[in-house]
């Protein structure tokens, strides 16, 4: 089945005797046993699995054509559940602009029990360089956050694969509909679901998926189960209605993003647009060659300082002042005011999250906005 189908079709995992055409929501902590002991119904406790979630899994491994998913309650969860799944010691091959809850996460939760280099992870010579005796894991993002740096997957699967290294990719600003990386060599992908799987800032969550279950993905299930850090039944049910229509979505949203790159990248109040679909961009043959669309984040660097890009934030109508991203209204931040003191996040940076606005109202926004004077 092709992409959009599997969206809607493969979280219909359970028959209920109602015969619902939606999965219902199944709030029961618990589950019968049979005269056995058994589980015939498939679940336990709901912290172990439930209805919902199983759906959830099943639809987002299809889609990323992995073997078997598991479902978090954020996306920093996610995350951290594979750096937890590390043995103590253990080197990481991390970007150099790596999404800063990830970094801060290794730099303090782990900072005691892992090692980690911060590259450019677009030179992969360098990735070859940084691989040491005790190296167990590539952790790469394509594209980046908030560099919209690509990254060149197969190359960097290759060396994976040939260091005998787990591939992990953060494929959270693609999404399934653009980007997929295991069909691109890696073993894991990583999303949080709080963005463009769930499209609508009303659901948090984070979700790996495996090209094969082995060893090191039983250990990522049994921090999920045993830890518990779970997504609860309804916000399972809301990332699967919200998958139902995230084709049709990502296309607007690739849509406007690229409208708004090319309006930006010729406007006199502009220094640079980090954007992949533009041919500027200096890994835009690489985005062409492993993206399906180019997705609706950019990142603007305008003239001036920090001050010139805060006045810009502040002076929008239509574009919500607000962090995160995917969601179906377009959102604008200066970035490295998130990010705090100890960002590399350059200070005139603004990101922006194309939403599915008409795109003649969100150029006038930013047209008014980058317009000098009170």
């Amino acid at each position: 089945m092709k992409p959009e189908t599997v969206a809607i079709h493969a979280g219909i995992i359970e028959k209920t005797n109602t015969k619902d055409v939606t999965p219902p929501i199944n709030l029961s902590t618990t589950f019968l046993r049979d005269k056995d002991g058994g589980y015939s119904g498939g679940h336990m406790y709901s912290r172990v699995s439930n209805p919902n979630r199983s759906a959830l899994e099943k639809v987002i491994a299809d889609l990323e054509y992995g073997e078997d998913a598991c479902a978090f309650s954020s996306g920093n969860t996610a995350g951290m559940s594979l750096f937890q799944a590390l043995k103590p010691g253990s080197h990481i091959i991390a970007p150099d602009d790596m999404y800063w809850g990830f970094k801060k996460q290794l730099q303090t939760i782990f900072q005691d029990t892992l090692e980690i280099d911060f590259i450019d992870q677009t030179d992969t010579a360098a990735i070859t360089r940084h691989i040491r005796k005790n190296t167990v894991l590539i952790w790469t993002e394509t594209p980046s956050n908030p560099l919209l740096k690509i990254t060149d997957i197969e190359a960097i699967a290759r060396i994976a694969k040939a260091n005998n290294l787990i591939l992990a990719c953060d494929s959270t600003f693609a999404s399934p509909s653009l980007q997929n990386p295991i069909k691109l060599g890696a073993d894991i992908v990583m999303h949080s679901s709080t963005k463009y799987i769930g499209g609508h800032s009303d659901v948090l969550g984070g979700v790996l998926i495996t090209a094969s279950k082995n060893e090191f993905w039983e250990k990522i299930r049994n921090i999920q189960q045993i830890g518990g850090a779970v997504p609860s039944p309804f916000d399972c049910y809301l990332l699967l209605r919200s998958i139902k229509t995230l084709a049709y979505r990502m296309r607007g949203h690739c849509t406007n993003g690229m409208a708004l790159a090319l309006y930006l990248e010729n406007h006199q109040g502009v220094e640079a647009v980090y954007y992949p679909g533009l041919q500027s961009h200096p890994q835009h043959e690489i985005a062409k060659r492993q993206m399906s669309n180019f997705g609706g984040m950019l990142s603007v660097l305008i003239k001036g300082d920090a001050g010139d890009a805060r006045k810009v934030v502040n002076k929008v109508k239509l574009f919500a002042q607000a962090t995160s991203l995917g969601g179906v209204e377009s959102l604008i931040e200066h970035r490295a005011s998130v990010e705090g003191p100890d960002t590399k996040t350059p200070q005139n940076l603004i990101r922006i999250s194309a939403g599915l606005e008409h795109i003649d109202d969100l150029i006038a926004d930013l047209e008014q906005a980058l317009t000098p004077g009170e």
